[in-house]
């Protein structure tokens, strides 16, 4: 039996507008926003293990592809944060989620506006790939990457 695909990365946030805002700007289309409350919450409580849970999803997908990402912003019971949110790249567990993009200049100047930083510098590796990692809402790191060939 084989993986079919990978369907998405959850990411909990604070801010659920600024992190779709953050997003959509990269190229990412909204698919879908709800509030998750009453019998969802009840079969949500039995996946992940919570109780008391309420909270809003957004799911964003890739224009085109299958990959997506779902942002939820809890209402209860509230998230915790496990980390700081300027983390460095080395820090245990998820770290980034990475996107290939045609101008990273132009990516970069968009999510700017968003809340966005560089992490680093933006590199070119050889004549192969522009790479770099921004900062976001909520302290998440997107890498970027533009190939050249």
């Amino acid at each position: 039996m084989a993986i079919q695909r990978m369907d998405n990365v959850l990411i909990v946030v604070d801010d659920l507008d600024a992190a779709i805002a953050f997003f959509v700007e990269l190229g990412m289309e909204l698919e879908g926003r709800a509030l998750i409350e009453g019998r969802w919450a009840e079969q949500a409580e039995r996946v992940i293990g919570l109780n008391g849970v309420r909270q809003e999803v957004a799911m964003l997908r890739i224009p085109g592809g299958v990959g997506g990402i779902e942002l939820a912003m809890f209402h209860t019971p509230k998230a915790i944060s496990a980390e700081p949110k300027d983390a460095p790249a080395n820090t245990l567990g998820i770290r980034r989620v990475m996107f290939a993009v045609d101008d990273i200049e132009d990516v970069i100047a968009r999510l700017r506006p968003h809340g966005a930083e560089l992490v680093g510098t933006l590199e070119q590796y050889e004549d192969s790939y522009r790479l770099c990692y921004v900062r976001g809402p909520e302290g998440i790191i997107v890498g970027l990457a533009q190939q050249l060939r």
